[in-house]
């Protein structure tokens, strides 16, 4: 998704209802997923390292209704848009917002998957092109959709990697795991901590309140997409400095030192430095949060955002003046989420003081003529469900 967007947010009831209107007759359920703050570790998961996203209250809502043949049906009420697919369509590269729909169905379908045809009408209230994954909720709410819809048996896990691959595949986005597995895996006041390579993954605990902190989420409203060169770039180096350096993954990378010094080109050793040294960070976080510590989590967060800025380079102007007036602000810390170049920063304020520190941003962001910023506190919600 490529751009920010103030969209309209629904009730099951009004999206059944509206899906009815338009279908002649009522969906057989409803699928829900959401978006997700990463709270640490960015540009990690496709370096087979550590995440610890949380989901968001907004969520992508898809009513599906199966169908007799191989048609597929996609209505965006959002977009106030309808596409109608065979299975000739459903051909990786295809353009368009339904590209995250069909790349759903494709994936399974490739995957050996027994999927038909589907009316899907969809509505989301995830901010597009903020880097709160707007089309991971997508993919994984339609997943969800199309597993009970043909009584599909797959494991949480398998469904976000198979939404991952619509995503890397079928649209054409070099992204991680990280995305599709905090839409489908995550919980109510929860963070998610996943081990990319293994799987492996741990609930933990995460409620700012109790600490009397509270996590601000600030749309910086500088849109951003993955389908493009930067992302990709990046992923070349870390894997170009894995091969050099001899092993698998940059995960494995166990000697910073001595990686560094092995690798002859600037760049690459930034590249190489912010993942290892990110990878640490969202091990100290795990730990922070376990022990109930979460004053402790603000270094890092800011640590984490000097190094997506000098060492990743995958900030803007925009999103350091955010991140740097948040904290003049009151915040403990603060750091870009996503994959960088735009969307939103978080920010670990006092209870009760997101808005003052929303608007000291919004001033700045006046003062360097940059469009004012929106935002909300965020708390852990639960991942992809049935809700209907």
């Amino acid at each position: 998704m490529t751009t920010s967007a103030a969209l309209r947010t629904r009730t099951v009831e009004e999206l059944v209802q509206q899906a009815t209107d338009l279908l002649g007759e009522a969906p057989d359920g409803v699928w829900a997923a959401p978006g997700r703050v990463n709270l640490i570790g960015e540009h990690t998961d496709y370096n087979d390292g550590f995440v610890m996203p949380f989901a968001l209250p907004h969520r992508a809502l898809v009513a599906g209704r199966r169908r007799d043949d191989e048609q597929w049906r996609i209505v965006s009420l959002d977009l106030e848009e309808s596409h109608s697919l065979g299975v000739d369509d459903l051909v990786p590269g295809s353009p368009g917002w339904q590209s995250y729909l069909a790349g759903v169905v494709w994936a399974l379908r490739d995957a050996g998957h027994v999927v038909g045809g589907a009316d899907l009408v969809l509505s989301s209230d995830v901010p597009l092109g903020a880097g709160l994954s707007s089309s991971a909720a997508l993919e994984c709410a339609t997943l969800a959709a199309m597993a009970d819809l043909y009584g599909l048996s797959i494991e949480p896990l398998e469904r976000a990697r198979l939404a991952r691959r619509a995503e890397n595949a079928y649209v054409g986005a070099p992204t991680g795991l990280l995305d599709q597995a905090a839409s489908t895996l995550c919980a109510e006041g929860q963070a998610l901590f996943l081990d990319c390579r293994s799987g492996e993954v741990e609930q933990v605990p995460f409620a700012p309140s109790a600490g009397g902190l509270e996590m601000l989420v600030l749309d910086t409203r500088v849109t951003h997409s993955h389908v493009d060169g930067e992302y990709g770039e990046r992923r070349r180096s870390c894997e170009q400095a894995a091969e050099q350096l001899g092993v698998a993954a940059l995960r494995d990378v166990t000697d910073l030192d001595d990686a560094l010094a092995r690798l002859d080109d600037e760049v690459v050793r930034r590249r190489v430095r912010h993942v290892v040294t990110e990878n640490a960070r969202v091990l100290q976080a795990v730990e922070v949060l376990r022990e109930g510590r979460l004053d402790a989590l603000a270094p890092l967060l800011d640590a984490s955002h000097t190094s997506m800025r000098d060492d990743y380079e995958i900030t803007v102007p925009a999103v350091d003046l955010a991140v740097e007036t948040a904290r003049s602000a009151g915040a403990l810390g603060a750091r870009m989420t996503g994959g960088g170049f735009g969307g939103c920063i978080i920010a670990l304020v006092p209870e009760g003081s997101s808005d003052a520190v929303g608007e000291q941003v919004a001033a700045a962001f006046a003062g360097a003529g940059h469009e004012r910023p929106r935002w909300f506190t965020a708390q852990p919600s639960a991942g992809a469900r049935r809700v209907g």
